[in-house]
């Protein structure tokens, strides 16, 4: 039989995985959702990348606790300034992208913020 601490170090193994894989594939779905915002709105992503800037646990709509991740990215509209964007996410479902300087915040497909749940692919 395989001792209680064994198995509670392997669970724990097995969690920090699970984090890991799951947070590469919500950063993927973040630079993938600034690169088309960055292409719809004319603009330059700088450095090509996203970095995080917050997790908090969250429910959802049916109420379960989930990871919402947000992530910053720079991008240029003139070449010769950097300014900050932020995507934020839950899974790799986008629920709202931010460009500083803008009317209003803009999905990846042009509507306005309320077009929470759209999921990048």
């Amino acid at each position: 039989m395989i001792p209680w601490l064994e198995i509670a170090g392997l669970l724990v193994l097995l969690l920090i995985a699970w984090f890991w894989f799951d947070s590469f594939q919500s950063r993927a779905a973040g630079l993938a959702a600034a690169q088309a915002i960055c292409r719809a709105e004319d603009l330059l992503l700088l450095d090509e990348t996203v970095a995080l800037a917050q997790l908090r646990l969250i429910r959802d709509d049916d109420g379960r606790l989930r990871l919402r991740r947000s992530y910053d990215f720079e991008f240029s509209d003139t070449g010769d300034n950097r300014r900050v964007g932020r995507v934020t996410l839950i899974g790799t479902t986008l629920l709202t992208v931010h460009l500083p300087e803008r009317q209003s915040a803009t999905c990846v497909d042009g509507r306005p913020p309320t077009c929470h749940r759209h999921v990048v692919e």
